[in-house]
């Protein structure tokens, strides 16, 4: 039985070696409640508070500004909700897009529902957010505003820099979900200029369950999770040891070696796209050709239905997606392909190949390959589709 291909690392990556060394003694040895003052505390708090470090210095943070979490969702939640409770007082408005992860839209529809007016920038045919629109939508009652660093399922990089400045202008807190970009470019608080920030380990082959939240010193947030005071009284709860340390091992290796796997990352992605758009007619891809995620490509094929396709690599072994894995099984069609202008039609024939540090040439190239051989298998078998 010949390997299996994966390319859906934007779903989730394995964990490293590496990072699940530094994690285990943490699970058996070392198995301390990090809150606890005596030696066997300590030590977890140690270890906690050096993968805090670690953390901070990988997007340009200080230590006491870094709060974990269980993961992105709960990160992005934490900025959405805790800066609208915090400043409802201030004002209720709040801008973001309507290419956003659901971590961010949901809680501002539930926002909404409680006296909250939420300002949905639309992006442009290739996915991205004008920072024009962003400053003419802001009023004095702006409180938030929230873009996203990259698309999960379009890969398009957004003008964040220049939106921040736009927020430190107006004196507006600032957020942005980095879920899918730390780890894979270059990101860094202060040269985005944002207030919040969210990150997840599970992007950057750390494990599962734990990810972080930015808090720029003096950005005021309500808390989620009430209860002890872990985190500076900002997310009750027992620390997760091993995944903090996991996290932190994890976000180091990314940063030390990002330049390299971004550069094999691209290499495998452009051979995606090139290798697909020469071999199957009737392709196009979605998202912006120049400014997008080294390892994302995401391709519409006329006449094709998303989820046989789908079903099909699966059988021949390769793991791809639709779009975002939150929304797996949705009937729905993806917000985001809806957003950048694509009719239902074309949306339903998507399909999303994310690469990564393990991709071989061989697999881009098997992989091109059995796309093409699908799709015109398909074509012919249920012409006019």
């Amino acid at each position: 039985m010949k390997n299996r291909i994966y390319l859906d690392y934007a779903a989730t990556t394995p964990v490293a070696p590496e990072v699940l060394e530094a994690m285990l003694p943490y699970f058996s040895e070392s198995w301390g409640n990090a809150s606890a003052v005596y030696a066997t505390g300590r030590e977890a708090r140690r270890a906690v508070e050096d993968a805090r470090r670690q953390v901070a210095e990988a997007i340009g943070a200080q230590p006491q500004e870094i709060c974990f979490t269980s993961g992105g969702s709960e990160a992005d939640n934490q900025a959405i909700y805790g800066t609208a409770y915090a400043l409802k007082e201030k004002g209720k408005h709040i801008i973001t897009t309507a290419i956003e992860h659901h971590a961010v839209l949901n809680p501002c529809l539930k926002l909404q529902k409680e006296g909250f007016e939420i300002t949905l920038i639309q992006p442009n045919r290739e996915g991205r957010i004008e920072p024009e629109d962003v400053r003419r939508a802001i009023r004095k009652d702006t409180i938030l505003i929230s873009v996203m660093t990259a698309n999960n399922e379009i890969g398009t990089l957004q003008p964040v820099s220049e939106i921040g400045s736009i927020s430190k202008e107006k004196g507006i807190v600032f957020h942005t979900d980095a879920v899918q970009a730390v780890g894979t470019v270059p990101v860094d608080v202060n040269g985005t200029g944002c207030d919040l920030l969210s990150l997840s380990a599970h992007k950057f082959y750390g494990p599962k369950g734990i990810g972080v939240l930015y808090i720029r010193q003096g950005t005021r947030l309500m808390p989620l999770i009430a209860g002890g005071e872990q985190e500076r009284g900002l997310r009750a709860g027992t620390e997760n040891v091993p995944a903090i340390v996991g996290l932190g091992r994890a976000i180091l290796i990314a940063v030390k070696d990002r330049a390299e796997n971004e550069e094999k990352m691209k290499r495998m992605r452009d051979r995606l796209v090139e290798g697909i758009l020469n071999d199957v007619p009737g392709t196009a891809l979605n998202g912006c050709a120049e400014d997008r995620l080294p390892n994302n490509c995401s391709f519409r094929f006329d006449g094709i239905d998303g989820e046989a396709l789908l079903l099909r690599l699966d059988l021949a072994g390769i793991a791809a997606s639709a779009g975002s894995a939150c929304t797996a099984g949705s009937r729905e069609i993806s917000h985001v392909l809806k957003a950048i202008g694509l009719t239902e039609k074309e949306a339903k024939s998507s399909l999303r190949l994310t690469t990564g540090i393990h991709t071989t040439e061989e697999e881009a190239d098997e992989t091109v390959r059995t796309v093409g051989a699908i799709v015109r298998d398909l074509r012919n078998l249920f012409p006019g589709v």
